[in-house]
């Protein structure tokens, strides 16, 4: 009998398909491992419960033969310790998922589970930054004078100069290796399961890039990131964080005002300003157009702010 990470026990052979099921995760679909480990927290949390449901830990037979009944139990369960409905659904979207895992090979059942609906999620839309302030955080002047040194300041505009103006997720800007930037006006990102795509690379913010390079006393290898920190390492991205919270005091913004922030401000500004919405999926490298559909809810709710604001029979 194994047990799960809070010394709950988990069935053998139940153990042995959840290591199967992670091992498939990381190498066919390239998941990073913080959300292996959060799909594991999620499946063993449902585990536990079903044990004490159940009185028992339950064998693969007991799972194939669950009811909805039960799943709907252990949503129950998971409210009434005030769990999120978001969280609520991602944890069912990961048993569903070790769910799938363990029909294709013949030793479960995703009936029960997909029998369930899951919460209800409130509608919360991106929240972009006005284009002004977009514009402006990349200005290493804004940050000058807090004892950092210079090339400090030009990475982090670099930084944050690429998450807005080639829409990029914090994780992906701080992947790109030194060889990747190298003149041309595109550049390849890895994003979500290791998939690549081409961004355009737009004149100030390569400039910006071009800037740090020439001030950062640290060597840049071909293959080693082309952001680093004080010591040379790759760059963390709480720093960037940081850095982010330094100019929002500068420019007067909320504490929406977050690094992933401008990404959305990427998206929003480019379909205010007449862009496709099928290439702003693939400049955001989302897998479903639906994915990218919600900028077009942020846009209306944009337009119909200014008619308020500006109507005179509003």
């Amino acid at each position: 009998m194994a047990k799960n990470s809070e010394g709950a026990p988990i069935a053998a052979k139940v153990a042995a398909e959840i290591e199967a099921w992670l091992r498939h995760l990381n190498a066919e679909r390239h998941l990073s491992p913080k959300t292996t480990e959060a799909y594991r927290r999620d499946v063993e949390q449902f585990l536990h419960f079903l044990a004490e449901h159940c009185g028992g830990a339950p064998s693969l037979k007991d799972l194939a033969a669950l009811a909805p009944a039960d799943v709907r139990a252990f949503l129950a369960a998971r409210r009434a310790d005030d769990i999120g409905s978001r969280s609520l659904m991602r944890s069912l979207a990961g048993i569903r998922a070790f769910g799938r895992f363990l029909e294709r090979s013949g030793k479960g059942s995703l009936a029960a589970l997909v029998a369930v609906r899951g919460p209800k999620l409130g509608k919360t839309l991106p929240r972009p930054l006005p284009i002004d302030a977009a514009k402006r955080i990349a200005d290493p002047a804004l940050a000058a004078g807090d004892g950092r040194g210079a090339w400090i300041h030009a990475r982090d505009a670099a930084v944050l100069g690429l998450l807005y103006g080639c829409g990029l997720r914090v994780s992906e800007a701080l992947g790109v290796k030194r060889s990747e930037f190298d003149g041309r006006d595109v550049l390849t990102v890895t994003g979500k399961g290791r998939k690549q795509r081409m961004v355009p690379l737009i004149a100030p913010v390569a400039k910006l890039i071009a800037d740090y390079i020439a001030l950062c006393p640290h060597e840049l290898p071909a293959d080693g990131p082309l952001f680093v920190g004080a010591k040379g390492g790759p760059l963390s991205p709480r720093l960037v964080q940081l850095a982010m919270a330094r100019l929002r005091g500068a420019l007067g913004l909320g504490a929406n005002a977050t690094p992933h922030a401008l990404r959305h401000s990427f998206a929003t500004h480019l379909l205010a300003g007449g862009g496709d919405l099928r290439a702003i999926q693939e400049l955001l490298g989302h897998a479903s157009l639906s994915t990218t559909q919600i900028y077009t809810a942020v846009d209306a709710e944009r337009l119909i702010e200014a008619y308020r604001s500006a109507h005179p029979r509003a």
